[in-house]
């Protein structure tokens, strides 16, 4: 479903993994036999140096106790068995047992070059990620923005393993956030909601602030909880003027998220509303089943006397309400319903209607009414990812166990929490954006954001000033580039930025956004990254400016005819050997971030090929080469990390700049 950046098709960086894969079968093939191998996985490993091999073989040591034999004796019997082992040289034993595979360095180059890999197998029918679920009360700020870049590189990272995976983005559009803002213009504004539709401006920025002074408000006076809760019931059941505002404020501010997501490139396929959820009374068909099935009890006394309650799991004694006494229901009962229609669990769906139409994709949301009959069909999947950040853990278990407590174990266990830690900025950030703190916070190392006290940066204001400072980089290094080329690059690099950062560390640390760090051309940065893309990309322009002939018909050309590795010195063979084994393992490093869900393995991996490539390209000349042999064999390892390079920023959502 949907595009969700990234190419759809292997490359080269396939080549690696299916070799190991075809290794594991043939290794499990030839010792089955002798040795006990039923469900035990076959581990290779990378060696630390080419010198001592390229893959290491782990069972010896694995087996060793269970055998009660040496890991070394066993080492040396294995190896009677393995000889002539498909795709490798020779092998050795190492270490305390270890079994170093030397690959046929020449079968496997010419394997990389050529290009040639089959589509990965889906392992799922269908994958939704949800991921952003902005409340839409307020502008989006530099939290979100983890979120959805985390969210988004999942997706892209699915999609290239050949997962069908359709992207949602929940709206909670009858939330109390919401009713905040209803509240302000309403009672505390005294405006009527086409007053209120009149308003000019950002109004995203402008519900921002008002959200800010509701909070106080009402936290100064709390005789007027009566009021909000009123308000609260009159959206949930779509009444009068407040149901009426509370749609325009969701739907007016879900347009301006949209837009400001689409700044760096992620999008949704569909937008499903609480209000449907609501509307369609899928809770209430959620809520029979759990009560049916004893899931849900009625408190009869104590603190929740009144309420719909969950025994949870891991602490009988403790009780989570799912329906208030006064009949409202809390946001993790409308999940769990959420999460069964998701599964396809409900036998009931929405009506979806166009939202928006931008660049050939329609992205739908959902409604209580029948919906276009060329809406596509949605939800009934077989594994779901919730990307929501780490303070929601507690709800998320509640939900995995409503699901399994009505008999669904099977979705349980593909009900994935996406947890990550949240953002903070750092002092001298807040001061890029003209933020003052207040006296009690101005000795901090870095400032939490919350929407409910105005603390925090919006996302727009945090991408434009990122492109003003990227803008003020590139008029320094390309004084006579045209303006609106300067203005594209400088998007490009600002979106990389912050890509990049999102990624770079690892999902439960906190993030300390840094202007200074983040867009630095230097160290580990999304700059970094495009600028050394754009370098290769120099190389092979050149090539084509010199010989009068496209760089694809030069390399295909050398394709034809690899140049045998023994042409190069020993030390180059080693150095050009390592890097293209590196590029070869992305496809390998986008399984273990998905696997894990740290996309940080891929940022890391990205950052360690840009590394190794330009350390490649400064020890040995490429252009200026004059011996035929090395100058084809350097070209062709370049354009292997070039290609995978491209991959592995577009599985990021990292833009491409062509100059920097």
């Amino acid at each position: 479903m949907g595009k969700g950046g990234g190419s759809d098709q292997p490359g080269t960086e396939t080549v690696m993994f299916r070799l190991k894969e075809r290794m594991r079968e043939e290794v499990r093939d030839r010792l089955s036999g002798s040795y006990p191998l039923q469900d035990r996985e076959i581990e290779l490993i990378p060696t630390p140096r080419a010198q001592f091999g390229d893959l290491a073989l782990t069972l010896p040591l694995q087996l060793s106790k269970e055998m009660k034999r040496p890991p070394r004796d066993l080492a040396r019997d294995m190896l009677r068995l393995l000889q002539g082992l498909g795709g490798v040289e020779r092998t050795e034993i190492a270490g305390p047992g270890y079994i170093n595979l030397f690959l046929d360095r020449g079968r496997f180059f010419s394997s990389l070059v050529a290009g040639s890999a089959p589509t990965p197998e889906p392992e799922e029918r269908k994958v939704v990620v949800e991921h952003t679920n902005i409340n839409p009360n307020k502008a989006a700020h530099i939290g979100h923005l983890r979120n959805a870049c985390l969210g988004d590189a999942l997706v892209r990272c699915l999609r290239r393993l050949g997962e069908t995976v359709e992207v949602q983005n929940y709206i909670d559009d009858t939330g109390v956030q919401v009713v905040d803002v209803v509240f302000g213009f309403l009672d505390m504004e005294n405006k009527s909601p086409a007053e209120v539709a009149a308003l000019p401006g950002r109004f995203d920025y402008l519900c921002w602030d008002l959200y800010t002074r509701v909070s106080a408000h009402l936290a100064a006076r709390p005789e007027l909880q009566p009021r909000r809760a009123e308000i609260v019931k009159r959206v949930e059941h779509g009444l009068g003027p407040e149901a009426a505002l509370a749609r325009h404020i969701s739907r007016r501010i879900l347009r301006a998220h949209l837009a400001t997501m689409a700044r760096l490139d992620v999008a949704y396929d569909v937008l499903p509303c609480e209000s449907s959820i609501l509307g369609r009374r899928f809770w209430e068909k959620a809520f029979e089943r759990l009560r049916g099935s004893g899931a849900v009890t009625l408190a009869a006394e104590g603190p929740n006397a009144g309420c719909w309650v969950m025994s949870l799991e891991d602490d009988p004694e403790r009780e989570k309400v799912i329906v208030r006494s006064d009949g409202t229901v809390t946001y993790v009962g409308k999940d769990i319903a959420y999460q069964m229609w998701k599964f396809g669990l409900l036998g009931e769906d929405f009506g979806y209607e166009p939202f928006l139409e931008e660049g050939g994709r329609t992205t739908w949301i959902s409604t209580s009414e029948a919906g276009s009959p060329e809406a596509p069909s949605f939800g009934g999947a077989s594994r779901v990812y919730n990307v929501i950040d780490t303070r929601q853990a507690y709800l998320q278990k509640v939900v995995v166990q409503g699901l399994r407590s009505l008999g669904h174990a099977p979705q349980a266990e593909k009900s994935v929490h996406f947890s990550y830690e949240m953002v903070a900025l750092s002092p001298k950030s807040l001061k890029e954006l003209d933020y003052t703190p207040g006296e009690d916070e101005a000795d901090k190392a870095f400032h939490e954001v919350s929407g409910r006290r105005g603390l925090g940066v919006k996302a727009d204001d945090l991408l434009d000033r990122l492109e003003e400072k990227a803008l003020s980089e590139i008029g320094k290094r390309n004084p006579d580039m045209p303006d609106g080329e300067k203005a594209d690059i400088a998007r490009r690099i600002a979106a990389g930025a912050l890509r990049y950062f999102m990624l770079k560390f690892s999902r439960n640390s906190l993030i300390v956004f840094d202007f200074e760090e983040a867009l630095s051309f230097e160290g580990e940065t999304g700059p970094y990254l495009q600028y050394s893309l754009v370098r290769l990309n120099s190389i092979f322009r050149k090539l084509e400016d010199r010989g009068g002939l496209p760089a694809e018909a030069v390399l295909g050309e050398m394709k034809r005819s690899v140049p045998p590795l023994g042409s190069l010195s020993p030390a180059e063979n080693d150095d050009l050997w390592e890097l293209a084994v590196l590029a070869s393992q992305l496809e390998e490093e986008t399984r273990r971030s998905v696997r894990t869900l740290e996309l940080s393995h891929l940022a890391k991996f990205a950052f360690n090929l840009c590394q190794r490539s330009n350390g490649f390209y400064h020890k040995y000349p490429v252009l200026a080469e004059e011996d035929a042999r090395l100058k084809s064999l350097r070209l062709l390892v370049l354009d292997l990390v070039r290609e995978t390079l491209k991959a592995a920023l577009s599985l990021m959502g990292i833009p491409l700049p062509g100059r920097m």
